[in-house]
């Protein structure tokens, strides 16, 4: 009888572990099947945006003397919204000045720096008056050059003679997924100087999306703590490679939720279109537009009080812990759809007439142990991407780049 009432025993609890399973794949293919749902829907809602957006002239960007400081034939800046550089023979630099009044915000949305136009980079900083650089990509993604190498990385200052100024590094702070640099920007005929702020994040693929919105906002509010995005100050710069896709990104969530905070009416897909009359093709992709509503919503659930968001944002906060250690559903839908994920960041140091690199007199005061290890790993990281770097220059045919500007839909 006993062994009759073990078997049984057994037998129901082999039946439920069928069951459970069974439940769980069931669970997984719902879920599966409501992502597609969701992606579907924001494909033909981007497609939607896209051909109620408005196109404007462009005609200075295609000028035979500007052509060489364009990153991808195929992303210009409109005429009625580009920066204009002063006091220079030729103008034009590919940026362009997005200016919502509503929430007293103010962007120059512009492309990764090509080596013939770091000096332009740095005299629009100047000159915009403006206080930080937000930078979305990394300098070499995917074993091509998405943007040069326009801000030096350790103890060496970068001399820019065609535009008449000098970048120091001030201090470097690494996190997990961004890094902060206080660079000293000078100008060398009136010996001025003024401190900016670099905020780097390390961690978003070309194309794709952040791992989870949590990080993202993480980073876009420290970028607020600084107060490089306030009126008091110049335009904020926000490039990637394009300048269009990440930056489109980056500035939609941050008006959406100033006017969050106003306790303003938001039409979010208005606002995506009141952006892109200042500068084409503001976000790029059906995943871009997906997470930036994810964020939109996370970041007014913090707006709100909401007590499990921000309790996720300050561990977000602490300086070692990664943003691939979220196992969101957000995170989950991001990770299937962004493919191949991202590394550890790679940097290219080019060389150009416009953009030079001299011996700093001082050397570096190592303070601690974790200095001398971010040195190191900083020198190993610039080894290796100089190698790859060196290795793509060998394949490409310098006389077909010179010919033919990539477009953005080549990289």
């Amino acid at each position: 009888m006993r062994n009759d009432v073990v078997c049984f025993t057994c037998y129901w609890a082999c039946q439920k572990c069928l069951i459970n399973a069974i439940l769980h794949w069931l669970g997984r293919y719902a879920l599966l099947n409501k992502i597609r749902e969701i992606f579907k829907f924001f494909f033909f809602y981007f497609k939607e945006i896209r051909n109620e957006s408005h196109d404007y002239p462009h005609r200075v960007a295609k000028f035979p003397e500007n052509r060489n400081r364009n990153r991808y034939r195929d992303v210009s800046p409109y005429d009625h919204s580009r920066v204009k550089l002063q006091n220079t023979e030729n103008d034009y630099i590919n940026a362009s000045l997005v200016d919502m009044e509503e929430v007293q915000r103010s962007y120059v949305l512009t492309q990764g720096p090509l080596p013939n136009t770091c000096c332009h980079f740095w005299l629009m900083v100047w000159q915009q008056k403006s206080k930080a650089v937000v930078m979305l990509n990394r300098v070499v993604e995917k074993e091509s050059v998405k943007c040069a190498q326009y801000w030096p990385t350790d103890d060496r200052e970068m001399v820019f003679k065609e535009t008449g100024f000098r970048v120091k590094l001030l201090s470097e702070d690494v996190k997990s997924y961004y890094t902060v640099h206080l660079l000293q920007l000078e100008n060398i005929s009136s010996d001025e100087t003024r401190t900016i702020s670099h905020f780097h994040y390390t961690t978003w693929p070309d194309f794709g999306v952040p791992e989870s919105p949590a990080s993202f906002l993480n980073f876009l509010f420290k970028v607020r703590e600084s107060g490089s995005l306030d009126p008091d100050h110049g335009p904020v710069i926000v490039h990637c490679s394009a300048g269009i896709g990440r930056s489109g990104t980056f500035s939609l969530v941050d008006t959406c939720l100033v006017m969050m905070e106003k306790g303003d009416d938001i039409n979010i897909k208005q606002v995506l279109l009141n952006m892109r009359k200042y500068r084409m093709g503001l976000i790029q992709t059906p995943d871009q537009l997906r997470f930036s509503y994810m964020a939109i919503i996370e970041g007014a659930k913090c707006i709100k009080g909401d007590s499990n968001i921000q309790k996720r944002w300050k561990e977000l906060s602490k300086e070692d812990l990664s943003p691939a250690l979220d196992h969101s559903p957000n995170r989950v839908m991001t990770e299937k759809y962004n493919g191949n994920r991202i590394g550890p960041e790679e940097e290219q140091l080019p060389g150009d007439r416009c953009m030079g690199l001299s011996s700093k007199t001082q050397d570096p005061v190592e303070g601690s142990n974790e200095s001398v290890v971010r040195k190191r790993i900083r020198e190993d990281r610039k080894a290796t991407t100089a190698q790859k770097v060196q290795q793509m220059k060998q394949r490409l045919n310098e006389t077909e780049r010179k010919r033919k500007r990539p477009r953005l839909t080549d990289t």
